[in-house]
């Protein structure tokens, strides 16, 4: 049986700006360990702004998230822009501000965001296409956003979790450890570092996203 190939969209590299490095990390391994094909892809466009982690507030210079996103991939990433659904069995979003940052204006707008017009056609074709989708941490939204009253989690109900239903989706609770699959709409979804976990437990909870994903391909 010929591996499945899976894409990997990710928003830069650090949690306050980026793709949270330990998620999008724990999401590549499990995928390897399945023996997945895996590429990852970026969108070619300035980050919302650069964050210095140790004091965690704004640094003056601007950053790219392409560019940004090759640190995670070592390198080897493409711009989003040529991310061709028919060549990809799933899609893979991994969480940390830059999905809320950079994929979209969630971050600053909530419930009333724009998703990156790119990023909202990928999500929508591979939706389209009945391909499966995995959201880990705030990245979730994106599924809400795009996909009308598909279910999925981020963790408690809290602020997020509202926001989620505000947008006529569901919010289903769910701890670290557990995934949150809407069957119907092929996405499944894990709160990762919605919650203050271990870096086993999230390792362990997007390896179990990673699985489910996988059989719904």
């Amino acid at each position: 049986m010929a591996s499945h190939r899976v894409a990997v969209l990710l928003a830069g590299s650090g949690v306050y700006d980026g793709s949270e490095v330990h998620e999008a990390s724990a999401a590549l391994v499990a995928l390897s360990r399945h023996d997945a094909q895996i590429s990852c892809f970026a969108p070619d466009k300035p980050q919302l702004h650069a964050i210095n982690h140790c004091a965690g507030a704004p640094h003056e210079e601007t950053r790219n998230v392409l560019q940004e996103s090759a640190r995670i991939a070592r390198g080897n990433v493409t711009d989003l822009k040529e991310l061709n659904v028919e060549d990809f069995d799933a899609l893979l979003v991994p969480g940390g501000f830059g999905a809320a940052k950079n994929l979209s204006d969630w971050a600053l707008k909530g419930p009333d965001c724009t998703v990156d017009p790119t990023v909202a056609s990928k999500i929508t074709a591979f939706h389209s296409a009945k391909k499966p989708l995995a959201f880990c941490c705030i990245a979730p939204h994106l599924a809400a956003k795009l996909i009308p009253g598909c279910t999925v989690t981020v963790g408690s109900a809290g602020k997020n979790g509202g926001a989620i239903e505000k947008l006529g989706c569901k919010h289903v609770e769910k701890t670290v450890s557990e995934t949150c699959i809407d069957e119907e709409n092929k996405i499944v979804t894990s709160p990762a570092f919605m919650y203050e976990g271990g870096f086993h437990e999230i390792h362990d909870g997007v390896s179990k996203m990673v699985d489910d994903l996988l059989k719904l391909c």
